[in-house]
C-alpha cells in the first residue's frame, strides 16, 4: 500500500448531508446473466435467486447505514415486467397475453423487461450538488446506460421517477438521458467521484473509452461502457465545476471492473485506489490535489491484492461514509478475510479508516453489485433535503414497515421459468401500489395514472 497525500489534511466541516439513495430490488429480481463484462453476473446465470433475501439484504445495508448517523434514503423499485416495452416490440393482447407471448418467442427480451438491475442505483444518474454546480441548484443528469439492453429500458422511467422526487425547481434540475447512441454511454455515478480537500472541490469522472483511443488502447476480452464523450457531455449539462476526466484502465475492466466503483472509492478527502485502476493514474491523482489541495490517498498494489482478488472480493465497491465517530467502510462480507481483509485492517492501523463494517450482500453479490453498487450519494443542504418526501428518509419504524413490506409481498424464490408466470405483473403491482403508500409518494407509476 503506498499513500500519496498529506496523511493529516483535515478539510473543512461539510455543509452537505451526503444522503445515501439506496435501490431496491424489485419482486421479479433473478439471476440473468445479462451483463457482459459482470464476471459474478455471468458466473451465475441461471441460479434460482431469492427476491425476499435480495430485498431484506438491501434493507439491512440500509439500517446499518442509518445506525452509523448517516442520511439514508430509499429509491422505490421500477415497475416490471416493463409491459410498454414488450408492446413496443411487437407483442398484443392483454397484460397476461404480452407476457405468455415474449416467455415463447423470446424469452431473453422477457427478461430484459423483467431485470430488477435497477436496484444498482449507483448507476441511474450522475449528482452535482447546489454548491458545485454554476446555476446554484442541485443537478441530476440521469444515465441512458445505453452499453446494455436490460439497463436502457431504466433510463427514462428514472428520469421520471426522479423528477416525481426531486420536484422542487428552485432547488433540483433532473436532466433527461442523453440519446442512446454508442458514442455516448454513460454509466452514471458509478464512475463518478467527488473530492474535498482543504482548498477546494473537484469532480473526476471516468470513461473506459473515446473515439480517439485505437483498438489496441481498448479491453480486448469485455467492452468498455462509459465514453469521454458522455463524461464531457454529462459535465456540461450539469455546469459543473473543477472537473477531470481520466481513462479506466482497460486491464482492470479486461479483469471484471464494468465500472470504475470497482477498483476505487472515493468520499470527500479520501480515495482507495487500486494501482492499476486508471491510465496515467498518477498524473490524475495530482490534478485532483492540485484543484483540491491535499488529499488522503490509499493506493493498493498489485502484490496486495490482484485485480482479480480486487474483483472477486469487491473491496473496492465498499462504501467510505464520515460520521461523528470517524470515517467508516462498510465492506461486503466477501471481503471480509484473505488478501482484501488484510487491506482493511492496515487502512485501519494506518488511519485511513477508523473501523469497518462488513454487510451480507449476497442475493446482490451474486449479480455483480456491492454496497456502493447499491446507493446513489446526492450531498444536500438542510433546505433541500426539507424539500424531498420525508417518506423516502428511513427512521427506524419507517425501516420496520419496509421490511414487513418486503415480508408480504416478494417470494422466497425465483427461477427463469417463473418469468413467463402473469402472476408476477400482479403481485409486483400491488407491492408498488402499497409502498408508495407506505412512503407518500402519491400516484407515481403508469399503472396508477403517473410517469414513471
Amino acid at each position: 500500500m503506498r499513500h500519496v497525500d498529506a496523511a493529516n489534511a483535515v478539510p473543512p466541516p461539510p455543509d452537505l448531508h451526503e444522503v445515501q439513495f439506496d435501490g431496491l430490488p424489485g419482486p421479479t429480481s433473478f439471476h440473468g446473466g445479462l451483463s457482459l463484462g459482470n464476471i459474478a453476473s455471468q458466473v451465475n446465470a441461471g441460479v434460482p435467486a431469492n427476491p425476499h433475501g435480495a430485498a431484506r439484504q438491501c434493507l439491512a445495508k440500509m439500517r446499518a447505514v442509518m445506525e452509523l448517523g448517516v442520511v439514508q434514503a430509499v429509491l422505490p423499485p421500477l415497475s416490471r415486467p416493463d409491459l410498454s416495452a414488450l408492446r413496443r416490440l411487437g407483442f398484443t393482447g392483454s397484460d397476461s397475453e404480452v407476457i405468455a407471448q415474449a416467455a415463447v418467442a423470446e424469452p431473453q427480451l422477457l427478461r430484459h423487461a423483467c431485470s430488477s438491475a435497477f436496484m444498482w442505483t449507483a448507476n441511474c444518474a450522475t449528482v452535482i450538488p447546489s454548491r458545485d454546480s454554476r446555476d446554484g441548484r442541485c443537478q441530476l443528469v440521469t444515465a441512458n446506460l445505453a452499453a446494455m439492453p436490460h439497463r436502457a429500458l431504466e433510463s427514462q422511467p428514472r428520469a421520471n421517477m426522479l423528477r416525481h422526487i426531486f420536484s422542487d425547481s428552485q432547488r433540483f434540475v433532473v436532466h433527461d438521458p442523453l440519446p442512446t447512441y454508442a458514442t455516448l454511454g454513460d454509466e452514471g455515478a458509478a464512475n463518478h467521484h467527488r473530492a474535498v480537500g482543504s482548498s477546494g472541490v473537484c469532480h473526476l469522472i471516468v470513461h473506459g473509452r473515446s473515439a480517439a483511443n485505437t483498438p489496441e488502447e481498448l479491453p480486448q476480452r469485455f467492452a468498455a461502457r462509459h465514453t469521454l464523450e458522455a463524461s464531457r457531455a454529462v459535465a456540461r449539462i450539469a455546469g459543473a465545476i473543477n472537473i477531470v476526466h481520466a481513462r479506466q484502465n482497460p486491464t482492470a475492466i479486461d479483469a471484471g471492473a464494468f465500472h470504475n466503483d470497482v477498483v476505487m472509492v472515493g468520499s470527500h478527502d479520501r480515495i482507495l485506489i487500486h494501482a492499476r485502476a486508471l491510465v496515467d493514474q498518477q498524473q490524475v491523482l495530482e490534478q485532483l490535489t492540485a484543484l483540491t489541495g491535499p488529499l488522503r490517498i490509499a493506493v493498493i498494489d498489485e502484490h496486495e491484492l490482484t485485480l482479480e482478488q480486487a474483483v472477486r472480493s469487491y473491496l473496492f465497491n465498499s462504501q467510505l461514509l464520515r460520521t461523528t465517530d470517524g470515517v467508516v467502510l462498510v465492506a461486503p462480507a466477501d471481503s471480509a478475510e484473505g488478501p482484501a481483509r488484510a487491506v482493511i485492517n492496515r487502512l485501519q492501523s494506518e488511519g485511513f479508516i477508523n473501523r469497518s463494517v462488513f454487510i451480507n450482500l449476497r442475493e446482490s453479490m451474486m449479480g455483480g453489485g456491492g454496497p456502493a453498487c447499491l446507493r446513489l450519494r446526492v450531498p444536500l443542504n438542510e433546505r433541500e433535503l426539507s424539500a424531498i418526501s420525508p417518506g423516502l428518509v428511513l427512521t427506524p419504524d419507517r425501516l420496520r414497515q419496509l421490511e414487513g413490506w418486503v415480508d408480504q409481498h416478494y417470494r422466497r424464490e425465483l427461477t427463469l421459468a417463473d418469468l413467463g408466470d402473469g402472476r408476477l405483473l400482479d403481485e409486483g403491482r400491488a407491492a408498488l401500489d402499497e409502498l408508495t403508500r407506505l412512503i407518500g409518494l402519491g400516484s407515481m407509476y403508469q399503472f396508477q395514472g403517473g410517469t414513471v
